[in-house]
Parts: C-alpha cells; structure tokens; sequence
C-alpha cells in the first residue's frame, strides 16, 4: 500500500495536504481504506461552505458492499468538491491525487501537525 511521505494521516483512514498557502488543504481517503471498502461507486459529500469541527463527518464512500462515514482531520471550511467524483471508482485508482475528497480552508493549520505522519499511519495499519 501507499503511504506517502508529504501528508498527514487520520486513525480514521483519512489523509490531508496542506497547500502552498499554508492555510487550504486537500483531503481524501487511504490508499489502505479504498482497499479495505473496496470498489467504490458513490461518494456523497457536504457542499461548499459547510464548516466542520474535527472528527465531524463531512460525507459517505459507497462501495459494493458497505457505506463508510468521512470525517474531517481538522476543523475548516468546504471550499471545493472534487468535480472527477461523479466517477467515483477513482478514488480506487488514484487515492492520493486526482481521488481526493473536498478542498478545505483549515481553522488552525498546526492542527495538521498533530495527526499521524507516514511512518505513524504505517505502524497503525501494520503496512
């Protein structure tokens, strides 16, 4: 499985990437969580401008055979739906770029540094 250095990981399966600005971030599901689910077909997500606490669910992955919550890795703002989601089966394909989920304006950017790093996230699902 993949587990990319340059982002921060949720015990929830989540991951998350600050941007250049330092303040908006991208977030998106594991590779080890699209497996787990396996094939997704729905994603259903909160619309822009829903603002989030931590750990609040901001939308569901269907797959063939379950439905699993989606929850923030920090507190922010639902600034952009990813639009390629209407072909939901790239999460599956590409978990970590054109597979994320929402883009977020983060509430407290150091937040991000409090969750898991690769090698956390690694030793949690025992990749």
């Amino acid at each position: 499985m993949a587990i990319p250095v340059d982002l921060f990981y949720t015990k929830d399966h989540e991951w998350i990437k600050l941007l250049e600005d330092g303040t908006t971030a991208l977030v998106g599901i594991t590779d080890f969580a699209q497996h787990e689910l396996g094939d997704i077909v729905f994603v259903e997500l909160k619309s822009v401008g829903t603002k989030l606490k931590e750990h609040e669910v901001f939308g569901t992955v269907e797959a063939v055979k379950t439905v699993a919550d989606l929850f923030a890795p920090v507190a922010g703002e639902i600034l952009e739906l990813n639009t390629q989601l209407d072909n939901a089966e790239i999460v599956n394909q590409e978990p970590y770029k054109s597979g994320w989920l929402v883009k977020l304006k983060v509430a407290d950017p150091a937040s991000v540094q409090a969750l898991l790093d690769a090698e956390a996230y690694r030793q949690l699902t025992g990749e």
